[in-house]
């Protein structure tokens, strides 16, 4: 008892404050990278440039690991009990679901069948996109691009895109060419298409 209300005070209750204080703000780059820098002492290890979107859930986030320039868009939830990493430069689009546990089934019901845990890993670069969700013990390789909806059930090897359910490889994540790399860039961008 005495161990859980620790546990609750140390990390589960600072977390619910911030977003109860933050939610009410419009997810931008000033306000998820304030959410970032309040949570990241109420997080395993995180490193810099943590943003953080509204609405998002994180649960045992006293087992996640966050490398830097990590984004979790509005919505997102995460059970981190079993651990969960996700490494430099990993984008999670809105409403990402990741659980490291997994309900097992006993007498033919799940409601008091248990657990079973199990890591989960998002390598370097990837990009969750909206609601995916990664099963328990998975690690998704560096730098893949997870399609909309996808159900990642099985490791996934690096650089490929993967869809569907369960997810699947359909495809090489090749390198691509970018029209812009800033809202400043993006308006010259178009002024100058709007003058041709």
């Amino acid at each position: 008892m005495l161990g859980e209300l620790r546990y609750q005070l140390r990390w589960e209750l600072p977390l619910w404050a911030i977003f109860l204080l933050t939610n009410w703000l419009p997810d931008n780059r000033l306000t998820l990278r304030l959410r970032g820098i309040l949570a990241r002492p109420f997080v395993r290890r995180c490193g810099k440039g943590f943003l953080l979107g509204t609405g998002v859930t994180l649960i045992n986030a006293n087992h996640l690991v966050v490398g830097d320039n990590v984004y979790i868009a509005r919505g997102c939830w995460l059970n981190c009990m079993g651990g969960l990493t996700l490494e430099d430069e990993v984008m999670l689009a809105p409403y990402v679901v990741i659980s490291t546990l997994q309900h097992v089934f006993r007498d033919g019901s799940v409601r008091f069948g248990g657990s079973i845990a199990g890591p989960v890993r998002i390598g370097k670069g990837s990009w969750l996109a909206a609601h995916v969700s990664v099963k328990c013990g998975v690690c998704v390789g560096s730098g893949n691009l997870v399609a909309a909806n996808a159900c990642v059930t099985a490791d996934t090897p690096d650089n490929v895109i993967v869809g569907g359910v369960p997810a699947k490889v359909i495809g090489e994540n090749k390198n691509g060419k970018a029209d812009f790399f800033s809202r400043a860039e993006f308006e010259q961008h178009m002024r100058r298409d709007s003058e041709c």
